[in-house]
């Protein structure tokens, strides 16, 4: 799993990058044509990160109901995500790689919810949902490349 760790440590790089390169305003932005942010967006991968692996594992994972009510599969942004969201998102992006990294190498998820997912991929393990959740944070990188020559 070492090339997926890598692998996601790059991406969580680059969405860290947008904190950096754009502002508060920036971030909440919805453009003509688009249904989220910036911030949705980022805060979604945390989001479904949190649940592909810890949920599917029976585990509560670090982040708050709160969030999750906010970025989960089918939610939108529904106002303005302040400064104090923005700063918690921002350090759970980088922090939750160690703690998912230490669960893994101490073999937290002993067990694993299978399902497919909405592509149609059958996940039978807690690595099959690791590489998913590559998948499914590139994608929204994607979305981020989008949006951003739009704020």
């Amino acid at each position: 799993m070492k090339t997926e760790f890598n692998l996601w440590e790059i991406n969580r790089a680059l969405l860290l990058e947008y904190f950096e390169h754009y502002s508060l305003d920036q971030l909440n932005k919805i453009p003509k044509g688009f249904n989220n942010n910036l911030i949705w967006n980022i805060g979604h991968v945390i989001v479904v990160q949190q649940a592909l692996l810890y949920n599917s594992s029976n585990l509560s994972g670090y982040i708050s109901d709160s969030l999750v009510n906010s970025y989960k599969p089918g939610t939108f942004p529904t106002g303005k995500t302040n400064q104090a969201e923005v700063d918690e998102l921002k350090e759970l992006l980088i922090s939750l790689i160690e703690k998912t990294k230490t669960d893994y190498s101490n073999q937290v998820f002993n067990s694993f919810a299978p399902r497919k997912t909405l592509i149609g991929l059958n996940m039978d393990s807690v690595e099959d949902a690791i590489i998913f959740n590559n998948y499914h944070e590139a994608l929204h990188l994607g979305a981020l490349m989008a949006i951003k020559k739009f704020v």
